[in-house]
């Protein structure tokens, strides 16, 4: 399996050039994965602004256009965003938006280049770009997805692009590939329908010094951590699954940690160290797609996929089977649980003590994140789309982004407030980036910089012609 080893002295090279492009930064003004730190979706301290709009400009800092199709979000380490893409050689791809229950495959399966963008953040100029690889797809993708659904992963160091059957790449924040990994064709399909291939969509996570993936498809099922410096697989976690598009995420605290998956079968935890299983809660969807996220000593996973469509809020450190018995909502490790109210797609967020749940048709749900008390339950009055990107959240503020193109921006706390509906004017699939006072928000074609003019670029015009 071919790797690129850098010479000790890039490394080195390497490092310097982090420190001058991160510059006096915080890890605050990083979002280095799938809905940022922690996998939270919330970065306080942004004072952003509750309107803006995408055609004419305003509070639109700087606007760049990104070739091809994907459906990643964008990462922000220092003063670099990163952000992915598939581009098809029969030119502009589409995807079909909506809610529907349609589960046809595309028909594009000309040649396509995968490629890595690194843009300034400040100005969105092209840094540089990098084509990972550029034949034919080795599988298909659902019409409403992309060739690249994946977000990469950050340290400030490395890059880590995952693009399904494509493979797994590592860059440095110059664009030099480091290494690479074939993970061999990975058909994921409908559960029912194994005809049907709908393509990957988990995004890589990084802990420590690896890089972690998670692969559940019609056939293999495994967790994956390769060393983030050489590709070398540290460990390999087989299971029994069907088919997932969820991101892991590692829970974090001080009386351990854990890497949790959310799948079918089973929702796991695992050892990061090792890849051993520590426990396992059955009774999920046959199709899952959030990510867990988690506060203090609660873990919360969800899924969307009827008849379950569960909620479950997980207390950390559990061990065993902890599968709800017959009839029961909570048991000594699940401290609660609701089922019928999960979402298909949008990861759920934790702010202020209170746990919101948008589904794709526009319900938002809102409940005490200890007690599972519903405090409120709204309907977002959008234009039709649904909403497949998840919620973010910054300085009381809920954002909200719908498939058609707008962004609802709602007040957190117990009183549902919907504050303004901002129109980026292009249809909308990735969740936002914050970082250092601005939305990086991904549409069809463009990365927008979302933000109220500063001292360092008072009353500065977005460059709307790149």
């Amino acid at each position: 399996m071919p790797r690129l080893h850098p010479h000790p002295l890039r490394w080195l090279f390497t490092l310097l050039t982090i420190v001058f492009l991160t510059g006096a930064k915080t890890a605050t003004d990083n979002w280095p994965s799938f809905r940022g730190p922690h996998a939270s979706g919330v970065a306080d301290g942004q004072n952003l602004p509750d309107r803006w709009d995408g055609a004419s400009g305003e509070n639109i800092r700087w606007k760049t256009r990104i070739p091809g199709l994907a459906h990643s979000s964008p990462v922000v380490w220092g003063n670099r965003l990163y952000i992915t893409t598939a581009i098809s050689s029969e030119g502009d791809a589409t995807f079909k938006h909506g809610l529907y229950g349609e589960g046809d495959a595309s028909k594009d399966l000309s040649i396509h280049q995968w490629k890595v963008y690194s843009l300034d953040k400040h100005s969105g100029k092209v840094a540089w770009e990098r084509t990972a690889y550029e034949g034919v797809p080795k599988e298909k993708r659902h019409i409403k997805s992309t060739y690249a659904n994946s977000t990469p992963a950050t340290d400030g160091i490395h890059i880590i692009a995952f693009f399904g059957s494509q493979g797994l790449y590592c860059y440095d924040a110059n664009g030099t590939l480091l290494w690479k990994r074939d993970l061999g064709a990975l058909d994921l399909g409908a559960y029912d329908a194994p005809g049907y291939e709908w393509g990957t969509a988990s995004s890589p996570i990084i802990y420590k010094n690896w890089a972690i993936v998670q692969c559940d498809t019609q056939k293999e099922d495994f967790l994956l951590a390769v060393d983030i410096r050489t590709g070398a697989t540290v460990w390999k976690a087989e299971r029994d699954e069907l088919p997932s598009w969820g991101t892991p995420t590692i829970y974090s605290s001080p009386k351990g940690v854990e890497l949790v998956t959310n799948a079918s079968n089973f929702i796991r935890g695992y050892d990061p160290e090792s890849g051993k299983e520590m426990w396992r809660l059955g009774g999920s969807s046959k199709i899952t797609a959030p990510t867990p996220v988690y506060f203090e000593d609660l873990i919360v996973v969800a899924s969307g996929r009827r008849p379950e469509a569960p909620i479950y809020v997980i207390r950390a450190g559990a061990s065993g089977d902890i599968t709800l018995g017959n009839g029961l909502s909570s048991n000594d490790h699940i401290v609660w649980s609701r089922q019928q109210r999960g979402p298909y797609m949008p990861t759920p967020l934790i702010y202020g003590g209170f746990l919101y749940v948008l589904a794709n048709q526009g319900i938002f749900d809102c409940y005490e994140l200890r007690t599972g008390k519903e405090i409120y339950r709204q309907r977002i009055a959008h234009q039709g789309g649904g909403f497949s990107a998840s919620p973010v959240a910054a300085d009381g503020r809920i954002y909200l982004t719908s498939e058609d193109g707008d962004i609802f921006v709602v007040k957190s706390g117990k009183d549902f407030e919907l504050l303004s509906t901002n129109r980026m004017g292009e249809r909308i699939m990735a969740t936002p980036a914050l970082s250092d006072g601005r939305m990086f928000a991904r549409t069809e074609h463009h990365i927008f910089a979302i933000g109220s003019a500063s001292i360092s670029d008072p009353g500065k015009p977005p460059d709307f012609n790149r």
